[in-house]
């Protein structure tokens, strides 16, 4: 799952990271392990863009119905003068790709970049250059990872990130063609959110796909994301 605060400075990257607590809050219950594989940090507060892995029995057939971009109305906490101001953040979740799965990735195709790593893990992260980078040139994809102090571990979970990446792009591809030629679909884009948070001056979720919606906000944010997830899961079975 890659999270990504959108336009708006401090204000959506404390929006991502609520986001990314609601996830890791609705993961851990159901027994599925969430490691951080890369992060940044906005630079007042929140998360610019983060990057994790969870672990566990259907995880992708539930989280696939979180990708798209997720609203957030609010009372400004960071605004002296008790504004409402409105946020954004993408999610993006695909599918961790197994090792028999063959994608072709040419080691010429590949810029691998190694940097000292950030954020919490001791001197030993901040002395050595573990963290790797790698730009796979012909699509542009970028993945980075900065969890492990091996730079070869790392570098193997960068590979393993971009090669689900590169089979996700493909499987996305074939997606387009079929739904060009029937035309019973709309891509979801940045600019339409998928789903409305609203604290102010109601309390309010509401998915605009399906329609489902709670004024138990405070409760989703909390990780009670399981009737917007099966809402949308019913949605796609009746299709």
């Amino acid at each position: 799952m890659s999270v990504n605060a959108g336009a708006g400075g401090t204000e959506s990257c404390d929006w991502a990271a609520m986001l990314i607590r609601m996830y890791v809050k609705w993961a851990e219950p159901r027994g599925y392990v969430v490691t951080f594989i890369d992060q940044l940090m906005g630079e007042e507060a929140g998360i610019k863009n983060a990057t994790l892995l969870i672990k566990g029995d259907y995880a992708y057939g539930f989280l696939r119905s979180e990708s798209g971009v997720h609203r957030l109305v609010r009372i400004s906490p960071f605004d002296s003068n008790k504004r409402r101001h409105t946020s954004f953040a993408s999610i993006d979740v695909i599918p961790e790709v197994s090792d028999d799965v063959e994608i072709d990735i040419k080691e010429t195709d590949l810029k691998i970049d190694t940097y000292r790593a950030g954020g919490k893990g001791g001197q030993h992260v901040n002395k050595t250059d573990s963290a790797v980078r790698i730009t796979h040139v012909p699509s542009g994809i970028i993945v980075q990872c900065q969890n492990e102090r091996s730079q070869f571990k790392n570098k193997a979970i960068a590979l393993k990130i971009l090669k689900a990446r590169l089979y996700e792009r493909e499987r996305q591809k074939k997606v387009k063609e079929i739904e060009t030629a029937y035309e019973s679909k709309k891509e979801i884009a940045w600019g339409s959110q998928i789903r409305s948070y609203v604290l102010h001056p109601y309390s309010m979720v509401k998915d605009h796909r399906t329609h489902f919606e709670t004024p138990q906000a405070g409760a989703v944010l909390d990780g009670e994301i399981n009737a917007f997830i099966e809402a949308y899961l019913k949605g796609q079975w009746s299709k």
